[in-house]
């Protein structure tokens, strides 16, 4: 495959790349619609994620490719740019304008990326795309940012540049995984463990409803909007920046503080979903994946009944892998929601099976297929290290 890139590359520019780079995907294990709430979320790296093939030009210009898309972007070395339209490129595009407004001098660059994250699917290959971008102008141009700080950047461009207010989990497990190592993140504090994950007998079966979404234009936006509201009515009595600063207890003594029968229900799902990231750290930690399991399913049941975030599709998948504990440890909704993926905890040697039931059961539910893929828990954003991705 990365041969492949290169010969197109070529084909494409004339020349030959001279650096490449890698930056996976993230399922998030368990945790969802928290990092915007100033709480715990488990992220993982996946192996799927995003390649970006580099040479330098003498036109001044960046000249931006995709594998993936027809659109290209052929456009000066200018002291910033604007988002154009809703165009794959606006992402790095976005991280060059903060370079520059850091003051930094680029040149211009040949750049292609081809990923194998299905796109909208709900496992960030927007962050994938701008960490890859943000660690290879730094690596190139010597700019000196540590991690976080490329983690950060990346966050801007999302919120900022693309205009979508999403919290800092997906470009922090991009960046920061490690393989057979989930992280636990405080996105207030953006101190993490990485958390032993070891899967033994079991992988990672993601399954993509292939619901059409645009996540910018669900109802994502709605959601942090009434998370708001919720913490703004906590704070006439209890002294928090963010709903997650309490447990599930001290929220119940409170909860009559919140009138919206709606926001008491989102902010339900928040401080109780955190609570469940520490127990999930537990068991993961002593390796009992049926427990951690059990936590997924009530992490799912949340999403759906409380936050409202799930939808028939990711429901069929769930409540089809209920019904297969033999092979399934357990399964809930990845993501934002609104469509895009399901992860479950599936036996290796009953993948094949796992594979054809759900896509028939779904198939005759919904009356489209999903599409199923198998992942471990990879590495993160670095130099493309073909021994690491064989």
């Amino acid at each position: 495959m990365i041969d492949q890139l290169h010969q197109q590359f070529k084909t494409l520019f004339n020349s030959d790349a001279q650096h490449s780079f890698f930056s996976p995907g993230r399922v998030n294990l368990i945790g969802e619609h928290i990092d915007y709430n100033g709480g715990l979320v488990m992220p993982c790296a996946i192996t799927f994620g995003t390649y970006l093939l580099v040479a330098p030009n003498t036109e001044g210009k960046f000249r931006l490719r995709s594998v993936n898309f027809e659109e290209q972007l052929d456009i000066p070395l200018q002291s910033s740019y604007q988002k154009k339209d809703s165009f794959w490129f606006n992402y790095p595009l976005g991280v060059i304008t903060h370079f520059l407004n850091d003051g930094h001098e680029l040149q211009g660059l040949d750049m292609l990326y081809y990923g194998d994250i299905p796109i909208g699917s709900g496992l960030s290959s927007s962050a994938s795309i701008e960490v890859v971008t943000a660690f290879a102008l730094n690596q190139l141009f010597s700019a000196g940012y540590s991690k976080l700080e490329l983690v950060k950047l990346s966050k801007w461009v999302e919120n900022v540049f693309i205009g979508l207010n999403s919290g800092i989990m997906d470009q922090f497990a991009v960046a920061f995984g490690e393989a057979e190592k989930a992280l636990m993140l405080n996105c207030d504090t953006l101190e993490y463990e990485a958390v032993d994950c070891h899967l033994g007998d079991y992988l990672l079966a993601i399954i993509n409803t292939n619901k059409p979404r645009k996540l910018a234009e669900s109802k994502y936006n709605e959601r942090v909007r009434e998370c708001q509201q919720a913490l703004a009515a906590l704070k006439t009595e209890l002294d928090i920046e963010h709903l997650c600063d309490i447990d599930a207890a001290t929220f119940k003594q409170h909860e009559h503080l919140i009138t919206d029968p709606i926001v008491k229900k989102r902010a339900t799902h928040v401080i109780e979903e955190n609570d469940r990231v520490k127990l999930a750290a537990r068991e993961l930690a002593a390796n009992n994946l049926l427990e951690f399991g059990k936590l997924m399913y009530a992490s799912h049941d949340s999403l759906s009944k409380l936050y409202e975030v799930s939808g028939i599709e990711l429901d069929t998948i769930a409540d089809y892998a209920k019904t297969k504990p033999e092979i399934v440890a357990g399964a809930r909704m990845t993501g934002a929601g609104f469509g895009g993926c399901a992860i479950a905890l599936v036996k290796k040697d009953a993948f094949d099976e796992f594979s054809k039931g759900i896509t028939e059961f779904y198939t005759q539910k919904i009356g489209y297929a999903p599409s199923v893929y198998s992942s471990l828990i990879g590495m993160g954003v670095g130099v493309y290290n073909e021994a690491k991705h064989a």
